[in-house]
């Protein structure tokens, strides 16, 4: 089994090495499977790109690609487009989900052929978050209770940055969706699986607020709105059409 895993940056020449060298001392010390760490630059105009670059040089299994625009839904179609690994799935440059976790998605993929999708989860009943503000806390979770409300979807926490797709369902899944760019992407990939009858896997996780992000809330939270009521509107259309056909 060979893993790419794919982590989209944008300015993050403070902690991009130190997230790429630790995801690659853990790799090599627990040999769990094959694996490609792809960076995907989208945008940066620090030092990102040098960086990288060198990462690149020095380790075979570090992979840099670039894209003009931003935002992590481009990166993400970026990444698979350029993927060739049977198991694909992105992480947050930071590490907030606690990297152990790798252990976790090669026993459920290599157990359970079934699995198409995991997707962490700091909302189940065994997972931890560590040191997280009670705004962002509350914030997590007024906007995972009203996917809830909207879509009834039966994943957990939506906003989590830790899944991992089969290649050929994520290749799906993205022919399937829009060309959002934003983050939000990673939300309608979720919501067209389950759209489809793919189970996502929840996987409790233990995670870590950075208190370093770059998210900006009140922004996040408003532009999340709006991608709610459109992709809302468009499977009422796509619905409409279904039955008319």
């Amino acid at each position: 089994m060979k893993v790419n895993i794919l982590f989209p940056v944008l300015d993050e020449e403070r902690r991009l090495e130190k997230g790429i060298l630790k995801t690659l001392i853990f790799l090599k010390k627990n040999n769990l499977f094959d694996y490609q760490l792809t960076i995907i630059d989208n945008g940066s105009t620090d030092a990102t790109e040098a960086i990288s670059r060198r990462l690149c040089e020095k380790h075979q299994a570090v992979h840099y690609l670039k894209t003009p625009e931003r935002g992590v839904g481009v990166a993400l179609r970026t990444g698979a487009a350029d993927n060739s690994c049977e198991i694909i799935g992105y992480m947050d440059i930071d590490l907030s989900t606690k990297i152990d976790h790798l252990r976790d998605v090669k026993a459920i993929f290599e157990n359970q052929p079934e699995v198409q999708i995991i997707k962490g989860s700091r909302l189940m009943k065994n997972s931890r978050v560590v040191g997280r503000k009670p705004s962002r806390e509350f914030t997590s979770r007024g906007l995972n209770g009203l996917l809830h409300v909207v879509f009834k979807n039966h994943f957990s926490d939506a906003l989590c940055g830790f899944d991992f797709y089969r290649k050929e369902t994520f290749d799906q899944l993205i022919s399937a969706s829009s060309q959002d760019n934003g983050w939000f992407y990673c939300v309608e990939l979720l919501l067209r699986a389950e759209r489809k009858g793919i189970k996502v896997y929840d996987l409790p996780v233990i995670w870590k607020d950075d208190y370093d992000t770059k998210v900006k809330v009140v922004k996040t939270v408003v532009s999340y709105l709006k991608r709610i009521k459109l992709l809302k509107s468009e499977f009422v259309k796509e619905d409409r059409a279904a039955r008319n056909d």
